[in-house]
């Protein structure tokens, strides 16, 4: 399963994602990292507090991304059949543990070849892009000696294809027996401006491989997709929004719906305030009955998807 490894080694695997702050007193300075450098306004201060405060007063994704990579590990040192370690990492864009901590806790544990692996399942310039760009910057501007390689392709991994179908069927169990076929699935992810797609982002094309994946394991439903957590930057962004698609739901006189989070692999606050908190209130306000799919978080499934990506990548097939 692991001929091609470098036997005697310890092999970093570092999972890559956006962060989030770990307190309320952590809000503006995150959102200060997140605007490089520049002053959020009072304004956009109280209303981010507001929301982390409804989640439970920080972001979960730092401690959850830290579960993941305590799996990970686990799973990878089990299954393996030769003699090497892996260690994983945890690196975040805009929080601590900071991307740049990570690598420099590699090398100074003696790890000279690494994977990284973003926990934003499909590339964009915004993710996979910037998570990228940082790994070059530190291992460039520090001159260290480590070789580090971006495992790319989770949106069509069979397990983790499986391990979000499994997601989606526990939540429309949720439903009665009666109801299930009516239900209007809506698979959601973060919009970005439309310029980024037009530029080469593979962003789009890499989510509708995903919603085809689960498709043919899920059998025949009714779905929609769609687009959440708008950024302020002008122009045209990816559409159409969770909004106006729950309205359009509503107009067809349908009254069940499905929110999956296909676009996300962890809960944060684009999960657990904008689809459980904002979303969901809109649905309710036009009478219909909503629920969330489970993101996929530290799910053995998941985990087990996580692994074979690794394997995978340092067999070099």
């Amino acid at each position: 399963m692991t001929s091609n490894i470098d036997t005697g080694k310890t092999i970093g695997v570092m999972l890559m994602a956006f962060g989030g702050p770990d307190s309320l007193d952590s809000v503006e300075p995150f959102m200060e990292r997140l605007m490089k450098g520049r002053k959020p306004t009072p304004e956009i201060i109280a209303r981010a507090k507001e929301k982390y405060r409804l989640i439970g007063g920080k972001s979960p994704l730092p401690e959850i991304t830290q579960k993941q990579a305590a799996a990970l590990e686990a799973r990878l040192n089990e299954v393996c059949d030769k003699p090497v370690t892996f260690k994983t990492y945890v690196g975040m864009r805009y929080w601590r543990p900071l991307i740049e901590e990570a690598i420099e806790q590699m090398v100074s544990d003696g790890v000279t070849k690494a994977f990284a692996i973003s926990m934003s399942p499909h590339n964009s310039q915004v993710s996979t892009g910037a998570y990228v760009e940082e790994i070059n910057r530190v291992v460039s501007e520090k001159n260290l000696d480590i070789k580090i390689e971006m495992i790319k392709g989770m949106h069509k991994n069979p397990a983790f294809i499986d391990a979000v179908a499994e997601k989606i069927n526990s939540a429309l169990d949720r439903f009665p027996k009666d109801k299930r076929e009516d239900v209007q699935v809506v698979f959601s992810a973060h919009s970005l401006p439309v310029s980024y797609i037009e530029s080469g982002d593979t962003y789009v094309e890499e989510l509708k491989e995903t919603i085809q994946d689960l498709l043919k394991r899920l059998g025949p439903i009714s779905w929609h997709i769609a687009y959440q957590s708008k950024g302020t930057i002008p122009g045209a962004w990816l559409s159409p929004m969770v909004e106006d698609v729950l309205q359009g739901i509503a107009q067809d006189g349908h009254k069940e719906v499905l929110l999956v989070p296909v676009g996300f692999a962890s809960d944060h606050v684009e999960t657990l305030w904008d689809l459980d908190i904002l979303h969901k209130g809109q649905a309710e306000d036009l009478g219909l009955k909503c629920e969330r799919s489970g993101a996929l978080n530290d799910s053995p499934k998941f985990i087990e998807s996580l692994a074979s990506m690794v394997l995978e990548a340092a067999n070099g097939q």
